[in-house]
């Protein structure tokens, strides 16, 4: 049988005049997006826009909570207390429900941003509390997050359908974390690194480091960011290389059904 992968990517990050990222040209090259819900960024608009461009190509929906930063763009840690950060989550993914029923459709998945998705992914605290608020909004929803974490473990421990996540446009560290930002190797862009990738992941399930370590890595979704530079040509490559490697590029649902 195929290895199956889905193809995610952050969605909906523009604000009010502030646009970023190149959703129109992204949405024909993924299988499901991660819609801002308006606290690192996104708007009631463009959260709604957003939605459209997916019924459009037939991109499955989920919500993309942050940390309430949108002069960081929720790239910022903070300090925030677990119960706080649930109902935070809960608001935000319930925004994107809202608007989600009005056009007819059911969020797919919810997948945190930035720095709380990384703070998620190795504090347990955090990781149940954004846990507790997926299972009580809707059972069925997947929870998306980096493979081989806390919060992985966690959400397949409270019976939510996980879908754990790598980064085909993002360098790892040898302890498997995403390399800073700051760190010149952070972003991948070039097609013969994506190739290879991709390659990698389909024949061997493994991911290399940034120092040639080659990690074992169970992995459901691949996500492109949608502010990285050239990010729908790097998805159209990625795409590409993984079915030329013999894999198959489906929606998560699709995958988890099987399982």
């Amino acid at each position: 049988m195929k290895k199956r992968f889905d193809m995610n990517a952050d969605a909906g990050e523009s604000f009010g005049l502030w646009q970023i990222g190149a959703d129109a040209e992204l949405f024909p090259h993924i299988t499901s997006a991660n819609i801002a819900c308006g606290a690192h960024a996104g708007d009631p608009t463009v959260m709604r826009k957003t939605i459209e461009l997916a019924a459009l190509h037939q991109v499955a929906i989920g919500a993309h909570p942050g940390y309430p930063d949108l002069q960081g763009f929720g790239r910022r840690a903070m300090t925030i207390d677990p119960e706080e950060i649930h109902d935070m989550v809960v608001t935000q993914i319930g925004a994107l429900q809202a608007m989600a029923h009005i056009f007819g459709m059911r969020l797919q998945h919810m997948k945190l941003h930035g720095a709380l998705y990384n703070t998620a992914a190795q504090n347990a605290a955090i990781a149940q509390a954004v846990c507790r608020a997926a299972l009580k909004l809707d059972a069925e929803l997947i929870v998306v997050t980096l493979a081989g974490s806390v919060m992985a473990k966690i959400s397949q421990d409270m019976g939510l359908r996980t879908a754990e996540e790598l980064f085909i446009d993002r360098g790892y560290a040898e302890d498997g974390t995403l390399l800073p930002r700051s760190h010149p190797h952070a972003i991948v862009s070039d097609a013969v690194e994506i190739d290879h990738r991709a390659e990698l992941l389909t024949t061997s399930g493994v991911i290399q480091t940034e120092g040639g370590l080659l990690l074992p890595r169970h992995c459901v979704t691949l996500c492109v960011h949608s502010d990285t530079p050239n990010a729908a040509a790097i998805a159209a490559r990625a795409k590409q290389a993984f079915r030329l490697a013999g894999a198959e590029i489906c929606p998560m649902a699709e995958i988890l059904a099987y399982r």
